[in-house]
């Protein structure tokens, strides 16, 4: 096996993470030798065959390097097609929501850094910084219009401003939902318009906390009474202990808002 100089580094320092973590709470890391691979087949269906969990005292990763977009990289699509960026030069957007006349807007939102500062975290911070996560978040809503039809986005402004983490968006009527890691804020909106000046009001809180998963998305009933909000667990396996979760994984039933 060939490990990068970057995947080298992280490997070592999630090593040391981890082996500091073993010393304190007694953990046991036990290396497997290598064991067989199952067939290709044995991993579909409805009863798939899992192998077992092979831990190692060394865990191995490989750190995305983003490329942008350059000519050489764009997807190839079937033959009579063509691919080509409708907007470049985005500060690392992670969600799209299209207006009733064709606007795209697009949420430039990271991570609001409310994860307790750890080790364990300053090494994932670390090498998830090499994929571009790991930068401050710009905490707002960019719109892209294509003014003369040719599939580029030839108008860009910012649309909203001074939100916290946005992520999901959803227009009910004139107004627009915006889900930031912590709350759902309502924006009046206008169509055609290009921002909004409206501070907005706040509609509900959400669970936040660590925050190690802190896109909330928003999707309205087709009817517009409803809206519906995914909150996600407040960690990766409860490393923080079960309590941390409560209220956060709810029933159904208090699982949406109604909005109207």
């Amino acid at each position: 096996m060939v490990i990068r100089p970057r995947t080298r580094l992280a490997t070592l320092m999630i090593a040391g993470t981890l082996l500091g973590a073993g010393a304190i709470a007694g953990w046991k890391v036990i290396a497997r030798p290598e064991q067989a691979r199952l067939p290709l087949a044995s991993g579909f269906g409805p009863t798939p065959t899992l192998p077992s969990p092979n831990p190692t005292l060394v865990p191995t990763i490989n750190v995305a390097t983003p490329v942008g977009w350059e000519k050489e990289q764009t997807p190839h699509p079937a033959r009579g097609l063509a691919v080509h960026a409708f907007a470049t030069g985005l500060d690392h957007p992670r969600w799209l929501y299209t207006l009733p006349n064709g606007d795209i807007l697009v949420a430039e939102t990271n991570s609001p850094g409310t994860d307790i500062d750890t080790l364990k975290n300053k090494a994932a911070r670390f090498v998830m910084g090499w994929a571009g996560a790991g930068e401050k978040s710009p905490d707002r809503i960019v719109l892209l219009r294509d003014t003369n039809g040719d599939g580029t986005a030839d108008t860009r402004t910012v649309f909203l401003d001074h939100l916290r983490s946005p992520f999901g968006m959803a227009l009910v009527g004139q107004t627009l939902y915006v889900a930031n890691a912590d709350s759902i804020v309502a924006f009046p909106y206008t169509p055609g318009t290009l921002f909004v000046h409206d501070p907005g009001t706040k509609v509900a809180d959400l669970p936040a906390g660590y925050n190690h998963h802190w896109t909330k998305n928003l999707l309205a009933s087709p009817d517009g009474r409803f809206l519906y909000v995914t909150v996600g667990s407040n960690s990766n396996v409860a490393e923080h202990g079960i309590e941390a979760e409560e209220g956060r994984a709810r029933s159904p039933g208090s699982n949406w808002q109604q909005v109207r």
